[in-house]
């Protein structure tokens, strides 16, 4: 059996692209089943209700199963023992930035999210969606892209979009969406589960580097405790030798992002994004972590 998985602390795209690609084994006669790697946010636990596709179960180990990672492909941010995995296909909208000993099935393209990808390939193999299926594919675009609003969003994003919603049966869109980034602004939870739900592990020049996102349509609420969070950061940053953690505090509405950064080192991180003053710094214009903050910093590491 094939297992299909998302990255640690997944987010909606990571779910639902898992249990898209498993439906689609399924129907290529293949055995393949999904899983997820951490707890499920709101938004995602919504768009499974809406559509009433069951939540995926946790999975602790890949030793020695076949597996396929989706919406990731470094081993960072991967389950702990992927090295000891047997890795037979990677689907992911990502860089890519892995090395393996052997050729295996590799799809990326510079798309929205991976629920695009998969999508696609629906259409092309003229595989019939369930109602289901197109609705959480759906909910994975819409989340990734933002409605539409993030500078990852391409052509095909939409087009695949406007095919999906008349499978999902969705009369409107956009106020679709809107519930969904909804239960993505919802905050529930200690600090510290918050501050590290949606983060991602890099490395910059060797420097274990978190970056954390949350995206919102409330950031006052965050930014009000701003003290608080900056020392829950501090010891998330011990804890995990890290030389930085940084927390995108993402505003949907104004499409800008507040950055908190806590470091060894502010150096490279001002030549990435400019002056840092009091551990912040706001970036006009910045949603998306993957185009508009990893490209800068591993340029300034």
């Amino acid at each position: 059996m094939l297992y299909i998985f998302g990255h640690k602390n997944p987010d909606t795209d990571s779910i639902v692209s898992a249990i898209g690609w498993a439906f689609f084994k399924e129907k290529k006669k293949e055995k393949a089943k999904a899983f997820r790697l951490g707890k499920l946010n709101e938004e995602t636990k919504f768009a499974l209700k809406e559509f009433k596709v069951p939540f995926p179960p946790l999975l602790k180990k890949s030793q020695n199963k076949e597996v396929c990672l989706v919406d990731h492909n470094e081993f960072q941010q991967s389950i702990d023992d992927i090295k000891f995995a047997k890795i037979v296909e990677i689907i992911d909208h990502h860089k890519i930035n892995l090395s393996l000993n052997e050729p295996i099935f590799v799809l990326t393209k510079p798309y929205g999210s991976t629920s695009t990808i998969i999508a696609e390939i629906f259409f092309q193999e003229k595989i019939n969606f369930s109602q289901s299926i197109a609705g959480i594919l759906l909910c994975g675009i819409l989340s990734d892209t933002l409605i539409f609003s993030s500078p990852t969003t391409t052509k095909i994003d939409k087009k695949i979009a406007k095919k999906l919603v008349k499978i999902a049966k969705i009369k409107d869109i956009k106020l679709f969406g809107k519930k969904l980034l909804e239960k993505k602004s919802e905050i529930k939870g200690p600090l510290k589960e918050i501050l590290v739900k949606d983060s991602k592990l890099y490395e910059f020049s060797q420097k274990k580097v978190l970056i954390s996102q949350i995206e919102t349509l409330f950031p006052e609420k965050l930014i009000s405790k701003k003290k608080e969070i900056l020392k829950k950061m501090e010891e998330i940053k011990k804890e995990k030798k890290l030389f930085g953690f940084c927390l995108m505090i993402t505003d949907i509405v104004k499409n800008s992002t507040l950055f908190y950064i806590i470091s060894d080192d502010f150096s490279p991180f001002e030549r990435a994004f400019g002056k840092i003053k009091n551990n912040e710094i706001y970036l006009k214009g910045v949603v998306s972590r993957k185009k508009q903050i990893v490209p800068p910093l591993e340029n300034a590491f």
